[in-house]
């Protein structure tokens, strides 16, 4: 019985727990390990492995979705992503690319340009090599696209609003409201489309865009006289008097610390400048620290059931920003693992501990508590 029982106590505490109110994942984990997805994929253009992160945050996705409008945006990232690729292999094709080729496919008429174009060309001589390394640049693109995608489906926008600092409040709500309004407005059109086909009308055409078109908008506008109203109604836009010189330092200490985290960022990823990013950086965040938080005294709004990050919070955080460092580590360990070559035109090679690393990532999948069917949903309520 002893020892049957401490197996399936050890399950029992790492198995995750339906999601309610109270022990959902703050937004703030999901974005970091979104973030750090989306950091990892921007420093390889490997397709191994940006397929591997694709696949990592559409597992999770998958897994950790609930049925929110929000929910739903991952696949329209994912044919934004596919579409940026199309885009890119166009380009490449009527713009041509610096990438010198051997293997020619075939050949566009090529359009006379004057001089004071040199450098730019219209056509002329496709080759594979070039079509490769536009493949690879948009895949790059598109699985960053797709990891701020999964973020967009995960985290829900009011929850995140709620962990914002007060001086940002009110930019905060100008994004929730415009992150909200697309997912709203495409849960309306299939919500429109539904109730057409159940009454046999179409629900393709000129005509039936036209008519579904105006509902929706109609929606739309109550929804936002709905929350104007009901901001107004909590004193939204109240603030505290400041004296003026808190007010200047605050100014002063916002503006310079993202300067600083700018010059900092700038100088990590600069091979010239890796001695005085860190300390920069280090310097413009304690700044925008400092700053932020003495704007957030001329904000009088309270917090009803604040987010509270636990440690399956801070395992989902986690599991993102170790993809990203060891993505980081091995760019520096290994370049040519993580950016293969197109000239000689040679096939990807899949990097061991890298592609490791980033099933990291699948850690949330484990770890965040369980969204309910729909069905629990209605027995619950």
């Amino acid at each position: 019985m002893t020892r049957s029982a401490g197996p399936s106590l050890l399950r029992h505490a790492l198995s995750a727990p339906a999601a309610t109110r109270a022990n959902a994942l703050p937004a703030g984990a999901w974005w970091v390990w979104a973030l750090g997805l989306a950091t990892a994929a921007s420093r390889t253009s490997n397709p191994l492995l940006l397929g591997l992160l694709v696949g990592v945050a559409g597992y999770v996705v998958a897994a950790r979705r609930t049925d929110a409008p929000w929910a739903r945006s991952y696949g329209a990232f994912v044919r934004l992503g596919l579409f940026v690729v199309a885009v890119r292999l166009v380009f490449s094709i009527l713009l041509g690319s610096s990438v010198p080729g051997t293997h020619t496919l075939f050949a566009l008429p090529e359009l006379p340009l004057p001089d004071w174009a040199q450098g730019i060309r219209l056509g002329g001589r496709v080759t594979a090599e070039q079509l490769v390394f536009a493949l690879y640049q948009g895949a790059k693109l598109a699985a960053l696209l797709i990891c701020i995608g999964a973020a967009n489906s995960l985290a829900n926008p009011a929850r995140l609003l709620k962990s914002l600092p007060g001086a940002l409040y009110e930019v905060g709500v100008a994004v929730v409201v415009a992150m909200t309004f697309a997912p709203n407005m495409v849960a309306d059109v299939a919500r429109l489309r539904t109730a057409r086909r159940l009454r046999g009308r179409p629900t393709g055409g000129i005509g039936a865009v036209l008519q579904i078109g105006l509902p929706v908008l109609e929606g739309a506008l109550e929804r936002s006289v709905a929350v104007a109203a009901s901001m107004d109604a909590r004193g939204y836009g109240r603030t505290a008097q400041v004296p003026p010189a808190v007010r200047r330092t605050t100014h002063l200490l916002t503006l310079g610390g993202l300067l600083g985290v700018c010059a900092g960022t700038y100088g990590l990823l600069a091979a010239q400048g890796a001695v005085f990013g860190l300390p920069l950086l280090l310097a413009g965040l304690l700044a925008a620290v400092a700053g932020l938080r003495l704007g957030g005294r001329r904000s009088v709004r309270t917090r009803y059931r604040p987010d509270r990050w636990g440690v399956r919070a801070w395992l989902v955080a986690a599991s993102g920003v170790a993809v990203a460092a060891a993505m980081i580590w091995a760019g520096a360990a290994d370049p040519e693992a993580l950016s293969p070559g197109v000239v000689p035109l040679t096939a990807p090679v899949l990097p061991l501990w890298p592609a490791v690393a980033v099933l990291i990532g699948l850690l949330p999948a484990a770890v965040a508590p369980l969204s309910p069917s729909p069905s629990q949903s209605k027995e619950r309520a």
